[in-house]
């Protein structure tokens, strides 16, 4: 999975579950924050990735978004402090925890976790 697609992820879940505004992420992977914004209300998930000038949202009562960067749908389930889901683009899976701020995203593609902060 892409970078970005993963600090999406984070961005969205983090948005859900804190019941707050997201404006950026830190990936501990690559040392830095990500300019990334997010916010669910009324069901709807509505995003903006500055690093790469793109949207991501969805609708419907799901976290479930169309990255507009990949032109490709990315499905994601939130259950309490855990998460999983698809990624289109790659065609694998992901799950992740949440601990506070902190969300943990495991990359079945890479099997590999990779750590951000919202």
């Amino acid at each position: 999975m892409k970078d970005t697609t993963r600090a999406r992820i984070a961005a969205a879940v983090g948005a859900a579950s804190l019941n707050k505004d997201i404006t950026a992420v830190y990936d501990y992977s690559n040392s830095g924050y990500r300019t990334i914004s997010a916010s669910v209300k009324g069901g709807s998930l509505n995003g903006y990735d500055y690093t790469t000038s793109s949207h991501f949202s969805g609708g419907g009562g799901s976290l479930d978004f169309y990255d507009y960067h990949n032109s490709k749908h990315v499905q994601l389930k939130l259950n309490g402090s855990n998460f999983d889901g698809y990624d289109y683009d790659t065609g694998k899976h992901f799950s992740g925890t949440i601990n506070g701020n902190s969300i943990s995203v495991y990359d079945y593609e890479t099997s590999k976790y990779y750590n951000y902060s919202v």
